[in-house]
């Protein structure tokens, strides 16, 4: 493909797949947008707007198009298994949105397909690896210049959430990002999950347990708590905080100037991912159509083990979460084809 753009499917028009799709179209160099599926067909008429790319409702057709050289998976994670069984059956790169797949049993199927094909083809869309401030943080404790990491103390609120929000679903749609980033930052797999949870806030709809408090174990020892509060109404806010023998570094500080003066001080809040993370994403996606272009994921994201492990992290947060009780990870043997 040397000298040509890569041609990209995406599957999924909703909101997610349309930020994409402008993205690729828009920003991604060496890219294009060449064919949207979604079943509403006037939604994947409507994403695929000036791009040029054509429009169907049928996903399995992109997947087979020899016109689409690299999908972009960002529909709903119900439906992702048989779509990334079937890309890798065909042989392309595949950015997929989180989840890899809805369970751990799935997840891991398509780990032992993409492990029996022998090649690195698919990766999960964890974006806070490709944050600036998520890669300082990971570049000085992999350094050791903080000593060796005891705790990570993490917080991820949103402003509110839209009609039909889960308690189960904090776990699957929002906490799994700690999941992934706890994994990579200590480098270790996770051992354990407790979930509890005060008062519910005012704000809450009817049935949501909202703010929650999430402890993970580590097999290294080190330990993670993560407040989860995704109807804080104020904006959205992630942050971190590392804990070494020998320091502590705090990321996702309030964007902009901190600002003193006459008595009061403050600055901005991001309104929702989009702005705190939009150019996290927008790095992720260039840095795979790059190593898509020599047909293969990019090393340094999130791989199908990641999104496995991080499916088996959130099936124990969720038992966590129901039984009130300390939940330990089902982890399988990770295979050697997904040690770096």
């Amino acid at each position: 493909m040397q000298g040509q753009q890569l041609r990209v499917g995406l599957v999924g028009a909703g909101k997610m797949g349309a930020d994409h799709a402008l993205r690729i179209h828009e920003r991604i160099s060496g890219a294009r947008l060449a064919a949207v599926a979604d079943p509403d067909l006037d939604r994947a008429q409507q994403v695929a707007g000036s791009s040029g790319a054509r429009a169907t409702a049928d996903a399995f057709e992109v997947i087979d198009d020899s016109d689409v050289d690299a999908l972009v998976i960002a529909s709903p994670g119900a439906v992702h298994e048989p779509l990334l069984l079937a890309a890798l059956e065909r042989g392309v790169p595949v950015l997929c949105e989180k989840p890899l797949t809805p369970d751990a049993k799935s997840s891991l199927r398509v780990v032992e397909a993409e492990e029996a094909r022998g090649e690195h083809l698919l990766q999960v869309g964890f974006m806070r690896r490709f944050d600036a401030e998520y890669g300082e943080l990971k570049r000085l404790l992999d350094a050791g210049e903080l000593g060796a990491p005891l705790m990570l103390h993490c917080v991820h609120r949103n402003a509110a959430t839209p009609p039909g929000f889960t308690s189960e679903m904090m776990i699957y749609d929002s906490v799994v990002h700690e999941f992934d980033t706890a994994r990579w930052l200590l480098g270790s797999e996770i051992a354990a999950v407790t979930v509890r949870a005060p008062k519910s806030s005012s704000a809450a709809p009817d049935g949501l347990l909202d703010p929650q408090l999430v402890t993970i174990e580590t097999t290294s020892g080190a330990l993670v708590d993560v407040e989860i509060f995704v109807n804080c109404g104020f904006g959205y806010q992630v942050r971190c905080e590392a804990v070494g023998e020998r320091g502590t570094a705090l990321i996702g500080a309030d964007g902009g100037p901190l600002v003193h003066r006459s008595g009061n001080w403050g600055g901005s809040i991001s309104d929702d991912f989009r702005d705190r993370f939009g150019a996290a994403f927008d790095r992720e996606f260039q840095r795979w159509a790059d190593a898509a272009h020599r047909g293969h994921a990019d090393p340094a994201a999130a791989t199908a083990w990641d999104g496995y492990a991080a499916a088996a992290a959130c099936e124990a947060g969720v038992q966590a979460q129901a039984t009130g009780t300390r939940a330990e990870v089902d982890l399988a043997e990770r295979p050697d084809f997904y040690i770096p």
